[in-house]
């Protein structure tokens, strides 16, 4: 991954693209055609994996609670998490046939049905985001393979954004870069990449996803860019963690953890067929 200040001085030009998705989170409900508010829900149970979250005149807020259950005990520890996706895949309970195989050893504890609601190919795709700066949080989205076909795993991260390393002036890096989990044509090309400006408030966190090459911006200044892309559609993961972090306790007083986004967007080269 090429990483600033390496990169040339480069620009975000949506005049390549057209608006197809213009997701603002202004409806009186989480629009269901788009959105499952549930994070990888076959590898948990329907209490455990169900957001929480509010729509406000500022669009999203995604919510952790003091009392919110652990995700899955069983695969992942102690992290929770409030999760909207936009897609679903498994097999049947028992089996190891599901979305984002992230260890050895899972095994379907519910079974969901196969769901295509808002999935991508190329284009851009962009968000903006207001992280938590809870010590434990990380605010994030991605975007990975439905994994219908099991060679299409791959994940292409927008960004990750970690509370506890956002300095008092609002200073971090973000995480972005490539993920190929079990796609061979992949490759790991992932970085913490430094970046200027204040990342406490709202700032815009874009991907330009091209055949073959992915770029990074924060508002909309290039900041990453790799040689390597998915070439079949991904779905969205728009996420807050609460990470089992050693160095922290989950104190009652520093509850709920929030994150705020205005809105997401997708846009479709003029030039590519998707």
């Amino acid at each position: 991954m090429r990483r600033s200040p390496a990169l040339p001085a480069h620009r975000l030009d949506r005049s390549r693209f057209e608006l197809v998705v213009d997701e603002r989170f202004d409806g009186a409900t989480l629009d269901d055609a788009r959105w499952m508010p549930e994070y990888l829900p076959h590898w948990s149970t329907p209490d455990r994996s169900a957001a929480r979250y509010s729509l406000t005149p500022q669009g999203l807020e995604l919510r952790v609670d003091h009392d919110q259950p652990a995700w899955s005990p069983e695969f992942d520890g102690e992290l929770r998490v409030s999760n909207l996706q936009t897609g679903s895949f498994s097999g049947p309970v028992g089996s190891a046939v599901g979305q984002h195989r992230f260890r050895d050893g899972l095994i379907v504890r519910t079974a969901v049905p196969e769901r295509r609601l808002w999935q991508p190919r190329c284009g851009l795709v962009e968000a903006r985001i207001r992280p938590s700066l809870h010590p434990r949080a990380l605010t994030a989205l991605w975007l990975i393979g439905h994994e219908a076909e099991p060679e299409q795993s791959g994940e292409l991260c927008v960004v990750e954004l970690f509370g506890g390393e956002i300095d008092e002036r609002g200073a971090t890096s973000i995480g972005a870069g490539v993920h190929p989990f079990g796609d061979p044509r992949l490759r790991e090309q992932f970085a913490r990449v430094p970046v200027a400006g204040d990342a406490r408030g709202f700032r815009t966190y874009s991907l330009e996803w091209m055949p073959g090459t992915a770029r990074w911006y924060v508002d909309d200044l290039l900041i990453a860019e790799v040689d390597q892309s998915p070439d079949y559609p991904l779905q969205l993961m728009l996420n807050l963690y609460d990470l089992p972090l050693e160095s922290t306790t989950r104190d009652a007083e520093s509850y709920p953890m929030t994150a705020g986004v205005a809105w997401v967007r997708e846009w479709r080269a003029r030039d590519v067929e998707g």
